[in-house]
């Protein structure tokens, strides 16, 4: 059975269950597979021929042998994998990744409906509950609502700040009640990201079984990795290395892009492009690690993030060891991480003008994050030449989640997608918390425990 290790070197190694329920090592380390499964250059070639969730089966299956049977899991892989996941041509090879298409209108869709499925039956195997904590920068909190929602001896509590995530992000989670309690944190995504790591590590905490759905759970990386296996089967011939085009905010998708290189999908460069949040292209430059504190906020949301969580998994594979302070106490690779990797900071100017300028000159519709990927392909261009390379950018969200700022640039609003359409005219339900650890604790405590406080209703109704 394959083993998981933290990335802070100080917790024994786990399986793939406990790394599941657990979400964060003990040590407060991420946890990665002591080693990589491989997947043949014949049996990526023959991935052409197979739909998504037989492709996401012969994926995950090298990591789940041994905790479920292989029939179960195709038909798990089936059950969340039955939306379309499409390839948008752009121009010569370049096309857009749309992974928008799932029921909450994001890619993160594609982790939690498969952790859903997974931990839930973990869960009723054990027969007793969980808390998944979620610390969200805008979708992360509503895919793993929606993929939970209502899934039996599972509760899910949210954190978002609150004046950070468009009116849609935020409906998709405060609109749900039953087993799912989302928190307006007045604070930042690192607040909220903190609050939830400090609560992993307490050991005043230790009874109330925790795990999270946030990307610091490996569970979120190894679905992320298909949908690349994915595009490169029908993009790139046997053999041909792709470039991938990643925004990037806390780093799980461009994660969800390593791990599929490190099973032998053949990979040019990632490129992986963030918003004002600069502080991975500037360690790409100088080696010097410096996190945003607090972090900047953007159009871009999602990606307002001032300490990458998955920065520690990336640099435990270059050979470092990054912790979850920020402090790099052995320093990685920086030649082979350049070498593997570009990146690039988009300001909201350039977001905009991206936005407009794909729009005018391809009728390709971008949103924010989607744009800084765009603009990070076009920076990426400057310094490599591309022609007839296989080239796909990912778009993570909807542009119809975010229209107030498509409208501010095109003039006209996108069209809005049936499954957040049927947001409208639902009442909201949360709690207020501030960025303190001891009044979140208290929350925590009261919640799991006991009958949680009374949430605030229609508050911006």
């Amino acid at each position: 059975m394959l083993r998981f290790l933290s990335t802070n070197g100080k917790a024994p190694a786990v399986g793939l269950r406990e790394a599941l329920l657990r979400g964060q090592a003990p040590d407060r380390g991420l946890y990665l597979p002591e080693s990589f499964p491989r997947i043949d250059a014949p049996e990526l070639e023959g991935f052409a021929e197979l739909a998504y969730p037989e492709i996401a089966f012969r994926v995950l299956s090298r990591f789940t042998d041994g905790m479920i049977a292989p029939d179960e899991l195709r038909v798990i892989c089936a059950e969340a994998y039955d939306y379309e996941v499409p390839l948008e041509p752009v121009y010569d090879r370049v096309h857009v990744l749309r992974l928008d298409q799932g029921p909450t209108a994001s890619f993160k869709d594609f982790a939690a409906r498969m952790m859903a499925r997974l931990i839930g039956k973990l869960v009723a195997e054990d027969g007793r509950g969980l808390t998944i904590l979620t610390a969200t920068s805008g979708d992360t909190g509503s895919a793993v609502a929606s993929a939970f929602h209502g899934v039996p001896g599972i509760r899910v509590i949210v954190l978002f700040p609150v004046a950070e995530v468009s009116d849609r992000q935020r409906k998709q989670m405060t609109t749900l009640q039953d087993n799912i309690c989302t928190v307006a944190v007045d604070g930042k995504f690192d607040d909220c990201q903190a609050l939830v790591k400090t609560a992993f590590a307490d050991p005043e905490l230790t009874h109330l079984a925790l795990s999270s759905a946030n990307s610091i759970n490996i569970g979120r990386l190894l679905p992320q990795s298909v949908y690349y296996f994915y595009a490169a089967s029908r993009m790139a011939q046997p053999g041909e290395p792709m470039v991938f085009v990643v925004p990037s905010g806390n780093f799980g998708n461009l994660m969800g892009a390593v791990i599929a290189g490190r099973m032998g999908l053949p990979l040019r460069r990632l490129v992986a492009p963030v918003n004002g949040n600069d502080e991975f292209p500037d360690f790409l430059a100088s080696g010097d690690y410096r996190k945003i504190e607090p972090s900047r906020a953007c159009l871009s949301n999602a990606m307002n993030v001032g300490h990458p969580s998955n920065l520690a998994r990336l640099v435990a594979l270059y050979g470092g060891h990054l912790d979850e302070r920020g402090t790099v106490h052995r320093p990685p690779d920086m030649e082979a991480l350049r070498r593997d990797l570009f990146s690039t900071a988009v300001s909201d100017e350039r977001t905009r003008e991206t936005i407009r300028e794909a729009w005018q000159a391809h009728r390709l519709l971008l949103e924010p994050h989607g744009a800084v990927g765009w603009r990070g392909l076009l920076d990426f261009a400057t310094v490599e030449t591309l022609d007839r390379v296989p080239v796909a950018v990912v778009e993570t969200a909807h542009p119809a989640k975010f229209p107030e700022a498509i409208e501010a640039v095109l003039g006209f609003p996108p069209e809005v997608p049936p499954a957040l359409a049927r947001l409208e005219g639902r009442p909201e339900h949360y709690a207020e918390l501030g960025r303190d650890y001891a009044g979140f604790r208290a929350f925590l405590r009261h919640h799991v425990e006991g009958s949680a406080p009374r949430h605030s209703q229609n508050q911006f109704d």
